[in-house]
Order: structure tokens, then sequence, then C-alpha cells
């Protein structure tokens, strides 16, 4: 049986709609228009303008912030390859500090534009901003204290590439792990260790940095010779060596400084040690002590200047520069009464074995 007909049926047909119901409908929706299009064009065309303002000063600072950067890379370029260039200037450490800065200006001046451009039109539409504001203001506290510690390293490496504490190509010790710098980001910092290894860094974690390449280095070179020779004679070679060091290539550039003899730094029964030191570029120390070392050892042997250190050796007359060194060590079986002598005796027989 069905229920739907006479519901159907039941229910009162609507009224008819006359012409003049119409047109009094219409000229009601029609002077409503008339009345309100000024201002919806008005406000159309104000959020038309805020809009194409904004893209328009987005456009300019952001074209204004790339040809700041490539003029700085063109300048570094310039000077790249020259011996100035070489000492001061290392054009991909430039290169990544300046677009990392002009990446963190570019991003910061669309947020501020854009973000102020969306206010001040939904302004324009008579939107209450105070719910709206602080309703981002409690959800941007809540993000501060979820991804404090993506803050902390994003702040910290602005700060690090605008401070320009250290770049790719420096020999750093961050605390944590230390190397040479092979990328520099804003949140993590990449090193190259020692063995090849590489090292992930969060800037945020980093609370001392120690750069090795920054400045200048000092060359450390201690000589040990033997106490009879002369010293007037040492000091002669060794200031011929430094000298002759000087003039050569690649080692003129490296030397920034001439090589000093600092003097003596200890006398013993059996060696003195001469100490010499030497302003180089940075991180370039090491390889300037190796090639100290192989000229004076050099220049010792062709003038007869003996050098020592660890295990002493006999001189041309025979004497022993250590007066022990002929000597042996004593034995435990030279005393009677030491556990080894006891032990190494013979067996006494007993006495006697029978009653």
């Amino acid at each position: 049986m069905s229920w739907s007909a006479p519901s159907a049926a039941a229910a009162p047909p609507p009224d008819p709609v006359t012409l003049d119901e119409a047109a009094d409908r219409a000229t009601d929706a029609a002077s409503w228009v008339e009345e309100n299009w000024s201002t919806w064009l008005s406000v159309g065309l104000r959020m038309v303008l805020i809009l194409v303002i904004a893209l328009v000063l987005r456009h300019v600072i952001r074209r204004a912030l790339t040809k700041l950067i490539e003029r700085m890379n063109r300048s570094v370029q310039s000077v790249e390859g020259t011996a100035l260039g070489g000492l001061l200037v290392n054009a991909e450490r430039r290169r990544q500090r300046s677009e990392a800065i002009g990446s963190v200006l570019r991003s910061v001046t669309s947020f501020l534009i854009l973000g102020t451009a969306a206010l001040m039109m939904l302004g324009a539409l008579n939107i209450n901003l105070a719910p709206l504001l602080a309703s981002a203001g409690v959800a941007g506290v809540a993000l501060g204290f979820g991804a404090r510690n993506l803050v902390t390293d994003f702040l910290s490496g602005v700060f690090m590439i605008l401070e320009d504490q250290y770049g790719v190509g420096d020999t750093i010790d961050a605390g944590v792990a230390s190397g040479e710098v092979i990328e520099v980001g804003l949140r993590v910092t990449k090193l190259r260790g020692d063995n090849g290894e590489i090292w992930y860094v969060r800037n945020g974690e980093v609370k001392r940095i120690g750069n090795l390449s920054q400045g200048w280095a000092t060359a450390g070179v201690d000589v040990m010779v033997r106490p009879s020779e002369d010293l007037d004679r040492i000091r002669t070679v060794i200031t011929q060596v430094a000298e002759k060091m000087a003039k050569d290539d690649p080692w003129n550039e490296r030397l920034w400084g001439p090589v000093e003899m600092l003097g003596l730094d200890s006398v013993l029964l059996d060696s003195m040690t001469v100490r010499l030191s030497a302003k180089t570029m940075p991180g370039q120390s090491l390889g300037v002590e190796r090639e100290l070392r192989w000229r004076i050892k050099r220049a010792f042997d062709e003038a007869g200047i003996q050098i020592v250190g660890g295990i002493l050796i006999a001189t041309e007359d025979g004497a022993a520069t250590d007066p022990t060194a002929g000597v042996s060590a004593p034995s435990a079986l030279a005393s009677p009464t030491s556990p080894q002598s006891l032990a190494a005796s013979p067996i006494a027989p007993p006495t006697n074995l029978t009653k």
C-alpha cells in the first residue's frame, strides 16, 4: 500500500506568483544592486590596487637584491686567480655566503610584503582582524614551542653567515666535530673529517667555533742538537736556510713573515733544543714545518751538525753521548735473596730420610 499518493494529494498547492509580484521583486533586487555596486567596485578596486602594489614592490626589491648579490660575486671573481685573490679571497666561500644572505633577505621581504598586503585586503572587506591576529599569535607561540630546535638552528645559521664565522674551505673545530667545511646551510653545517668522514652538525648545537683558516697561523719547529755544538754556527746555518726558503716558490707566498730563531728552549745533559717560529698563511703551517725540518736536516748534514733525539747514538770518536748507554740493566739473579735467585737455586737433599 502506498502512502505517498494521499500525502501528495493532501498538500495544498503553492500560491501562484503574479506578474506584479515578480516585477516588484526584480525592482527590489535591481535597486539593491544599484545601491551597493559602487561599494563593491571601490572595495574590489582597492583590493586589486593593494595586490598590484605589493607584487610590484616585491618584484622590485627582489630584483635589487639579486643584482646586489651578482655585483658582489663579480667583484670576487675579478680578483680570483691572482695572488691577492689567493691570499685574501675565497670565491666559493664568498659566493655561497652571498647567496645564502640573498635567499634569506628575499624570503623575509616576500613574507613581509605579501603578509601586509593580505591583512590590508582583509581590512578592506571590513573583516575584524583582532580575532585573527590573536589566533595567529597563539598558533605562533605553540609552533615556536614545538619547533624551538628548528628555530634555534635557523637563527644560529643566519647569524653565523652574517657574521662570517666560517665558510666553505675553512678548517674549524666546532666542539662536537672538527674538519673542513664543505657546505654551509641555515640549519646544518657539513664538515669533512680528517679520515674522510662527513659530519652533519646542527647550527643550534654549536656553542663555540675555532676557525683555523682565518687570520694567520704559526709554524713552530724544535731542533734538538748536541750540547757541544757551536750556537753561532747553528744560528748561521738556520738563517741561511730560512732566507733561501723565503725566496723559493711556493713558500714565498705561504710565509707571511721571516723565520725567527727564538733561542734555546731547553738545555739538558745530552741535548739542547733550538726553537724556530714563523707566521704563515692560514692552514699552511704543517706544510711549512715539514719543509723547514727537511731543509734544516739537509743543511745540518752538510755542515756536520748532528741532530739528536730519541735513542742516542755514539759519536765518530767512539764516545757514547749517553754515559749509561753501554751499561746493561741489572739482573734479578745478581741478588741471592731475590725470588728469581731462590727459584733458580738447586733444592738441597733432605738430611734424614729414615729414623
